[in-house]
């Protein structure tokens, strides 16, 4: 379902302007009526890198009127492998410059507005103040939380994608959609310090041209927002696989009451007050003993995390793909795990609506760990 559009109409468009859009304004249901809201819009993308570089081309070129580059980096030569917004030439330069002259190539309307800074909590919401619409090409979840509860704080959507090695999702939230929508926010995807210790691009590496498609679904999911046209990614995950060529869809629910208050900047995005559905909470090792006796250990980690160890035994697959076909796990005692256990609880109570007698290793892999650990000491 298409959302009301975030933006109002400029008046009207420059006659050049109206000339470098016209493939937009003969769009059936786009017209010059999205074109006038684009060169309206307040675009602010988090970092200049490999998704953000993309995703501002695409946004300039496509007549968005005011984008914020907010990136403290220099530009470095293994960059360039993925950033297309980076020349040979700017290496040693700030990214955020690259988007100045980039944009000014592309739309000479548009306005670049150039923040070398770094974001953190306490200032996120004071840099994202202002925009219609944030969106976070960061690479690191510290940052990406940061974002996320600066814009609950502000209301506005964050269009957000992640990509590493050949994987990639790409996903609407918004604490404060339209009436009738559910709030969506990046704690009912990945827990609070979830993903923290994920390994970084230069140590797994990241496909360079899925980071340019990941970037222009970033700068589409914008553009629907901004326009109202189109149903965006808010409620779904968009999952590609770059290896199999295959892009699926899974339901994102919200993993607490969405009439919660919003949390402040600064503040834990954790829904710790939320109740919980009563699913069985095992220790290692009665996790292991329901193991012997049958049940079946499933792993709903990503791949670049269980690449770094797992329960022998375990059945690996991913969250997305459980929530989106929980008929794939066939058998009838399941005992689920993941990093520290929100996950894996999300997978069981689908797996218990499925029919499936489903179990959550408490604290999830970092519990089996130091149960490991302590038995070795």
């Amino acid at each position: 379902m298409a959302f009301p559009p975030l933006v109002e109409p400029v008046a009207e468009l420059t006659d050049s302007e109206r000339t470098r859009t016209a493939r937009h304004r003969v769009l059936a249901g786009f017209g010059e009526i999205a074109q006038r809201r684009l060169a309206a819009a307040h675009v602010a993308v988090v970092g200049a890198g490999g998704l953000g570089s993309p995703a501002v081309l695409a946004l300039a070129a496509a007549g968005v009127g005011t984008i914020t580059v907010i990136d403290d980096d220099l530009v470095e030569a293994s960059n360039l492998q993925r950033q297309v917004m980076h020349r040979v030439s700017d290496v040693g330069a700030p990214k955020v410059d690259s988007a100045v002259r980039i944009a000014a190539d592309l739309s000479p309307t548009t306005v670049v507005r150039p923040v070398r800074e770094l974001l953190t909590t306490d200032n996120a919401a004071d840099l994202l103040s202002g925009a219609h619409i944030v969106v976070d090409g960061t690479d690191t979840f510290e940052t990406r939380e940061a974002v996320a509860v600066a814009c609950e704080q502000l209301g506005v959507p964050l269009v957000w994608g992640v990509v590493q090695e050949f994987h990639a999702q790409v996903t609407v939230f918004w604490s404060a959609p339209p009436a009738g929508e559910r709030p969506i926010r990046l704690a009912d995807l990945y827990p609070p310090d979830a993903g923290r210790e994920a390994p970084s691009c230069a140590q797994v590496g990241v496909l360079g041209s899925l980071c340019l498609q990941v970037g222009s679904l970033l700068a589409t999911e914008t553009v629907k927002l901004i326009t109202g046209v189109g149903e965006p990614l808010l409620g779904r995950v968009l999952v590609i696989d770059a290896l199999r060529g295959r892009t699926d869809e899974v339901p994102l629910r919200p993993a607490v009451d969405g009439t919660a208050p919003a949390p402040t900047a600064g503040a834990s995005t954790r829904g710790d007050a939320a109740p919980l559905p009563a699913i069985p909470q095992l220790s290692p090792a009665e996790a292991l003993a329901a193991q012997r006796a049958g049940s079946m250990l499933l792993d709903v980690r990503e791949p670049f995390e269980t690449e770094r160890g797992v329960i022998p035994g375990s059945v690996l697959l991913p969250l997305g793909d459980v929530l989106a076909d929980p008929s794939r796990i066939s058998a009838p005692a399941v005992v689920v795990v993941c990093q520290v256990g929100m996950r894996a609880q999300r997978a069981a109570a689908v797996l218990r609506d499925a029919g499936v007698e489903a179990s959550v290793l408490a604290g999830g892999i970092d519990a089996y760990n130091r149960d490991i650990s302590a038995v070795h000491a």
